[in-house]
C-alpha cells in the first residue's frame, strides 16, 4: 500500500505536511485507525494558490498539442499504477476492489486520454465579416486559477473530472479533496509531475471544508469554483463565490427516477435496479433511488428485486467475490439507517435489507442493500436524498402520472425509463427534467458525453467537450478593415463637418 509520509499536501511539485489540524482517518470497513495526517492550513491554501497563479504564465501559453502529449504520458503513469490505485480507493472508501479495478480507475485513465485530445479540439467561429468594415473571430482563453473541491464517493474519478478539462484548456488547479479520501487525488499528482506536467499546475490541499475549503473559494487569485457535492452545501459556495463575483460550476445532489412502464422486460428492470441501486454502496448522486413502476407490473417487479437484493454479496472491500463493500462511515451507514427506520415507523413495508448485518461485518460501515415500498410521495425517504444502497418502489397508473411523479422532487441530475415502445421512450426523455435520461439501463457514463444537473441538482457540465465551456473564456476579437480615420458609424456619434 502506498504511504504518503511525507504529508498529505502536493503543492508547487512536492508532497508536504499542512499546517493545520492533526486528524486520524478511519478504515470503514473495520472500523480500526488508518493514518494520521495533518490538514492544510489557510497559508497552506494560500502557497497552493501562489504555485498555481505562477505556473500559469507558462501553462496556458502552452500550445494545445503539448498539453496533449503530457495528458498522454499522464495516462500511460496512471495505467501503470492501476494496481496501487484501486487498493486504495478501496481501503479509503470501503467500495469493493471489483468497483475500484473494474470501474474506477480505467474510467480514470479514459477520462484522460479523452480530454489529451480535446485539448485540441479548442475551436471557435471562423473568422468572418459580421458588421460592415470589419472581421470578427472567436478566441477561446483559459480562465486562471481553478479552486476545486471533490467528494467522497469517487475519490478519484472526481479528481479526474476537475482537473482534466481544466488544465486541457490551460487552466492551473488547486483541488481540495475530501478529508476522508485524499490518497487517490494526491497519487494522481504525483503521477502528473513524473509524466511532465509542470510543478504548480495540479495541486493538491487536503483539508477540512471549513478552513481549507472556505479559503479556496473565497480567494482573490482563484478565478472560478468546481465542486462535487451536496445542495446545501452548493448553496454556502455560490454565497461565499459571490464576494469575489468568481465563476461557479455546480454538480450538486440527485435522486434519480427510474420509471418502469407497463410493456417494459422485467427481468432487465430489476437487474438494473439492484445494480442502479446498489452501485458505489447507493453513494452516488445518479444511483436509482426511486422506482415508479406502472401497476400491472409493480408486485412482480418489487418480488424480483426483493430476490436479487437478498442475494447480493456484502463483505470485506478486498475480496473480489464481494459485491457491495461498506458505507464511507459508521456516522454515514447511521444516517442511511435512520431514514430506513423512519420509513418503517411511518408504515413502510421493507422488502428486502433494511439493517445493518452482524457477525464479521459488525465493525465496519456495512448496511444491506434495502427495497421499500408502501411510503408516500411526499415522504423524506422518497423526496430526500438518502446516499446509500436503498431503492424505494412506488405504483403509477398512466404515462402522464409516471412521468408527473419522476419530476416530483427538487432534484434534476440523472434518471431512466424501461419500455420497449419508442414513443414512451422519446416522450420520457423529453419530458423528464434531467441532466441524463437513460433508456433500458441506468448509470453507464462515457467521457464522451456530459454529466451535470437540472434544478437543485446544479449547473454546469463535467467530462465531454461541454465542460471545457466551464473552464474557458469567450473573447470576441474584431480587426477593422477600413483604413479611414473617420468610420462611417461613427456619425452617429459625430459628423465630420
Amino acid at each position: 500500500m502506498h504511504e504518503f509520509t511525507e504529508g498529505h499536501l502536493f503543492i508547487n511539485g512536492s508532497y508536504r505536511q499542512g499546517r493545520g489540524e492533526e486528524a486520524t482517518r478511519i478504515n470503514p470497513a473495520t472500523g480500526e485507525a488508518a493514518e494520521t495526517l495533518k490538514y492544510a492550513s489557510v497559508q497552506d491554501v494560500d502557497d497552493a494558490v501562489a504555485a498555481a497563479k505562477q505556473a500559469y504564465a507558462a501553462w496556458s501559453r502552452r500550445t494545445p498539442g503539448e498539453r496533449s502529449e503530457a495528458m498522454l504520458a499522464l495516462a500511460a503513469e496512471l495505467d501503470a499504477r492501476a494496481s496501487v490505485l484501486a487498493e486504495l480507493e478501496t481501503a479509503q472508501t470501503g467500495k469493493s476492489i471489483r468497483m475500484s479495478t473494474e470501474f474506477d480507475v480505467p474510467g480514470t485513465v479514459d477520462n484522460v486520454s479523452f480530454f489529451a485530445g480535446a485539448a485540441r479540439q479548442l475551436h471557435g467561429l471562423a473568422a468572418g465579416e459580421y458588421g460592415a468594415g470589419g472581421t470578427s473571430m472567436i478566441r477561446r482563453e483559459p480562465i486562471g486559477v481553478i479552486g476545486s473541491i471533490s467528494p467522497w464517493n469517487y475519490p478519484l474519478q472526481m479528481a479526474g473530472w476537475k482537473i482534466l478539462p481544466a488544465i486541457a484548456a490551460g487552466n492551473t488547479i488547486v483541488l481540495k479533496p475530501s478529508e476522508l479520501t485524499p490518497a487517490t487525488s494526491l497519487l494522481f499528482a504525483e503521477a502528473a509531475a513524473a509524466a511532465g506536467i509542470p510543478d504548480g499546475v495540479i495541486n493538491i490541499v487536503t483539508g477540512s471544508g471549513l478552513v481549507a475549503g472556505e479559503a479556496l473559494v473565497t480567494h482573490p487569485d482563484v478565478a472560478m469554483t468546481s465542486f462535487t457535492g451536496s445542495t446545501a452545501v452548493g448553496r454556502r459556495i455560490m454565497e461565499m463565490a459571490a464576494r469575489t463575483a468568481k465563476r461557479v460550476h455546480l454538480e450538486l445532489g440527485g435522486k434519480a427516477p427510474f420509471l418502469v412502464f407497463d410493456d417494459a422486460d422485467v427481468e432487465a428492470a430489476a437487474h438494473g435496479a439492484v445494480a442502479g441501486s446498489i452501485i458505489n454502496g447507493g453513494q452516488d448522486c445518479t444511483a436509482a433511488t426511486r422506482a415508479y413502476v406502472q401497476a400491472p407490473l409493480f408486485e412482480q417487479f418489487t418480488a424480483r428485486v426483493a430476490e436479487l437484493m437478498d442475494a447480493v454479496v456484502v463483505g470485506d472491500p478486498t475480496d473480489p467475490d464481494t459485491d457491495l463493500g461498506s458505507l464511507i462511515s459508521h456516522a454515514h451507514r447511521d444516517k442511511v439507517a435512520a431514514f430506513v427506520d423512519r420509513a418503517r415507523e411511518a408504515g413502510a413495508k421493507i422488502l428486502a435489507g433494511g439493517e445493518a448485518p452482524g457477525g464479521a461485518l459488525s465493525a465496519g460501515a456495512f448496511y444491506r442493500p434495502t427495497l421499500v415500498t408502501g411510503a408516500a410521495q411526499d415522504s423524506e425517504i422518497v423526496q430526500d436524498e438518502i446516499f446509500g444502497p436503498v431503492l424505494t418502489a412506488l405504483p403509477f397508473e398512466s404515462d402522464d402520472e409516471g412521468i408527473a411523479l419522476a419530476n416530483d422532487t427538487p432534484y434534476g441530475l440523472a434518471a431512466s425509463a424501461w419500455t420497449r415502445d419508442l414513443t414512451r421512450s422519446l416522450r420520457a426523455s423529453e419530458e423528464i427534467a434531467a441532466g441524463c435520461v437513460w433508456v433500458n439501463d441506468h448509470i453507464p457514463i462515457v467521457s464522451e458525453m456530459p454529466h451535470g444537473g437540472y434544478k437543485a441538482s446544479g449547473f454546469g457540465k463535467d467530462m465531454s467537450a461541454y465542460s471545457l465551456e466551464e473552464y474557458t473564456n469567450i473573447k470576441h476579437v474584431m480587426m477593422s478593415r477600413d483604413a479611414a480615420a473617420h468610420k462611417e458609424w461613427q456619425d452617429t456619434v459625430f459628423r465630420v463637418r
